[in-house]
């Protein structure tokens, strides 16, 4: 799995780790500090957050413009410092409420997003693009797309941590140096600026394994690179291809995020708050994090390593299944859960998952039955559209939210078990699996050479609508039967993988 990669992948993966970590350690808390610092309505708190992630996910394709002029290598630089700034600004306590004057704070809190946003534009997408340009070399084109799942499986490495960390830190901040609940908040944005710190330090260590993939294509070729040169016809059908690709993934994001919304919504007001026996150990991130390396261990013991590496791994293997019968000895009788809990599942499913996804596909790959990315991408919207049938199928019977509203105002209500959403999320990230790494490669191999900053900034901007896209659950929750409510993204998965089939002999041809 991790064999035969050029090291800059793993240098460039680590980077993008340390920056994902500080991102959503921040992201887990702001929300809460925007209402907790200014006093601000949920709808004014909302407004901010929501503002701040559009400019966070189409800033990408200003970087990559300005990317495709002056080099790669210097945007990436250039937006961890301006990212560093803003999290400095964010860390530092400027007033609030409690102190009475919100003013300088509201100021530097807005200074802050801009400089962050800013940042991330310049650095998100360009890094991607440097990953894509490693696999320019012939002798690693045929491992793009597993390069681009560890890659991926890094991001959420940082994103399954975060909320964790934001959490302990600021307990401890109130614990045992005394600070307010609101003051708190300014020590889980620190941990951002330190991840940043630790995320340019890898990047420079490790620099000499990837320069090379750090110029523009007109860089390159005057510093005598062999850079791949297309006619304008040509040129013209990967751009239109890639247009295809976009259009067919905000649907995705847009069906896919509502685990930040309907399905969160649901997880609150559907799911029973209270889990017993076993099921207590799902709820533990350590017991996620065991078994997640777990899997690696398996891969290690059977895979194609020595037998040095096979006894390592597994000893490792070995402790980790006495650690988790240590804990399914002691779990507790019963836990309490919260709905926004829930999130840790996906990006477990991903770290976990991503070697059986790269073990399936290297199989395929030796018999010459490989998917290509375009198809894989159309096999992950029907797979959305298969995690969303799940929901419909166990939402019947169930109440309206409405109604469902009312009758918990009474001491009753219907209620399904943890597992539903557990499965749900289980087969919603076979299908990100198979969608967003696979279309990131997709852009990284067909994007032409002098517009690849650009094209690549053209995913973020799809996703950011996708984003945009999400409230449309929030307009259909309330007097609706859930089973209808789901099967409104049935049919949005469904009809992007018809179109994705549709088109697929022109997006195949375009990567020849």
């Amino acid at each position: 799995m991790f064999r035969n990669q050029p090291k800059g992948l793993f240098a460039l993966a680590l980077a993008n780790t340390g920056e994902r970590f500080g991102y959503y350690t921040m992201l887990a808390v702001f929300a809460l500090f925007l209402r907790a610092n200014f006093g601000l309505s949920a709808g004014a708190a909302g407004t901010i957050y929501s503002t701040f992630l559009a400019f966070v996910y189409f800033l990408p394709l200003i970087g990559g413009i300005v990317a495709d002029k002056i080099g790669y290598g210097k945007c990436v630089t250039i937006g961890i410092i301006i990212m560093f700034l803003g999290y400095v600004l964010l860390a530092l306590p400027m007033g609030g409420i409690e102190s009475g004057s919100t003013t300088v704070a509201m100021i530097g809190m807005i200074a802050a997003l801009v400089l962050i946003s800013l940042g991330t534009g310049l650095f998100k997408g360009n890094l991607q693009v440097m990953v894509g340009n490693l696999y320019d070399d012939p002798q690693y084109a045929d491992r793009r797309d597993a390069a681009f799942s560890l890659f991926y499986m890094a991001i959420n490495v940082g994103a399954m941590f975060a909320p964790t960390a934001a959490v302990k830190i600021m307990e401890w901040a109130r614990e045992s140096l005394g600070v307010s609940m609101n003051d708190s908040y300014h020590f889980a944005f620190a941990v951002a600026c330190a991840s940043l710190v630790l995320s340019i330090a890898i990047y420079y260590a490790c620099r000499p394994w990837f320069k090379h993939v750090e110029n523009t294509a007109k860089q390159a070729a005057a510093s005598g690179q062999k850079v791949e040169e297309l006619t304008p016809e040509q040129t013209k059908k990967r751009i239109v291809a890639l247009c295809l690709v976009f259009a067919v993934v905000i649907f995705f994001w847009m069906a896919f995020h509502q685990n930040g919304l309907t399905l969160t919504y649901f997880a609150n007001e559907f799911v029973t708050p209270v889990i017993t026996g076993v099921q207590t150990m799902a709820f533990d991130i350590i017991n996620l994090v065991l078994v997640a390396i777990l899997v690696y261990a398996l891969f290690g013991v059977f895979g194609d390593n020595s037998r040095k590496a096979k006894t390592i791994w597994g000893c490792i293997g070995i402790g980790i299944i006495g650690a988790l019968a240590y804990k399914y000895l002691n779990h507790p009788a019963e836990l309490g859960i919260s709905a926004p809990i829930f999130q840790q599942f996906n990006p477990f499913y991903v770290v976990a998952l991503t070697p059986v996804s790269m073990a399936i596909f290297g199989a395929l790959a030796k018999g010459g039955k490989e998917p290509s990315a375009p198809r894989k991408i159309a096999y992950g919207m029907l797979v959305a559209a298969a995690a969303y049938a799940v929901m419909a199928f166990c939402s019947i019977g169930l109440l309206t939210p409405s109604a469902q509203e009312l009758a918990r105002e009474a001491g009753e209500g219907t209620f399904v078990n943890a597992n539903v959403l557990i499965l749900t999320y289980l087969v919603l990230t076979f299908g990100e699996l198979l969608l967003s790494p696979m279309g990131i490669s997709f852009v990284s191999k067909v994007a032409p050479p002098k517009y690849k900053g650009m094209m690549m900034g053209g995913w973020f901007v799809a996703t950011a609508l996708g984003n945009f896209l999400v409230s449309v659950g929030g307009f259909l929750w309330g007097n609706l039967p859930l089973w209808l409510v789901w099967s409104v993204f049935i049919g949005v998965c469904l009809v992007a993988a018809i179109f994705m089939f549709a088109m697929m002999g022109k997006l195949e041809d375009a990567t020849k």
